[in-house]
């Protein structure tokens, strides 16, 4: 019997391993990670955001989706289900989903961001970040030097020094980032925390470009300096000047590199 039961295990896993397999393309890409349909939306959006396909264009339909990307239907049907949360896709019954117009896109979006940070246009990308700079952060700063809390000053002091310490570049950056989250944190304005949360990746992509492009990194950290005495001093309108200093030193570096 037991010989028997053998013959029959090895019988079936042969029959298991001889049955054909799911035809599926040679060159489909593959979608890496655990959430199929979050990496695939990704993958989408980036290509949305990137031109290549400009607002207005009709998708491809799931099937199509399906072969290219080698994933199942269900799979595409949530990535452009996430896609049409973010604004960047409408969608009807017979025509399909298709690219909204730009300016209905979500641009504060963690994702879309991320997407809009790393498209061709990056000159714009810096523009529209700076521009957001100018219009929140000389402001934030007087608030965060009026209302800011002991621990709060800790976090932005922490940040600043951690800046002028870094011996790379992404710890640089890093702490660059935080050094400005901290600040709109210590406002104490509701509606900028969660503002600069969702900027977090754009600061991010600008602060190492500018990192890279600047020579005198000296000049930078003394900039930073002087915001972070000014509030810790609790000096608005000195605050409100050195963010502004700072803010033009960043626009000269973008200036310069279209040179």
């Amino acid at each position: 019997m037991a010989d028997e039961k053998s013959i029959k295990r090895r019988s079936k896993v042969n029959a298991q391993a001889s049955a054909p397999a799911a035809v599926r393309r040679a060159d489909a890409t593959r979608i890496p990670g655990s959430s199929v349909h979050a990496s695939l939306a990704n993958e989408i959006g980036l290509r949305i955001v990137r031109g290549d396909y400009p607002p207005g264009t009709i998708l491809p339909n799931e099937a199509k989706w399906s072969e290219t990307f080698n994933v199942s239907r269900s799979a595409v049907r949530e990535a452009i289900k996430m896609l049409m949360a973010k604004s960047l896709l409408a969608s009807r019954p017979k025509i399909g989903s298709w690219v909204e117009p730009k300016e209905r896109w979500n641009l504060l979006d963690r994702d879309v961001l991320a997407w809009y940070a790393t498209a061709p246009d990056r000159e714009m990308f810096l523009r529209t970040v700076q521009e957001f700079r100018h219009i929140i952060e000389p402001e934030a700063s007087a608030f965060a030097a009026m209302r800011r809390s002991d621990e709060q000053m800790v976090e932005i002091s922490q940040a600043c020094r951690e800046m002028g310490e870094a011996t790379r570049l992404q710890d640089r950056t890093r702490a660059d980032t935080r050094f400005h989250l901290a600040i709109l944190r210590a406002s104490g304005n509701d509606l900028l925390v969660p503002l600069g949360v969702l900027i977090e990746s754009a600061l991010d992509h600008l602060f190492v470009f500018v990192t890279r492009e600047t020579s005198d990194q000296r000049r930078a950290q003394a900039l930073h300096e002087a915001i972070e005495k000014n509030i810790r001093l609790q000096r608005p309108d000195a605050a409100r000047s050195a963010v502004r200093r700072l803010l033009a030193n960043t626009d000269d570096v973008i200036g310069r590199s279209r040179r």
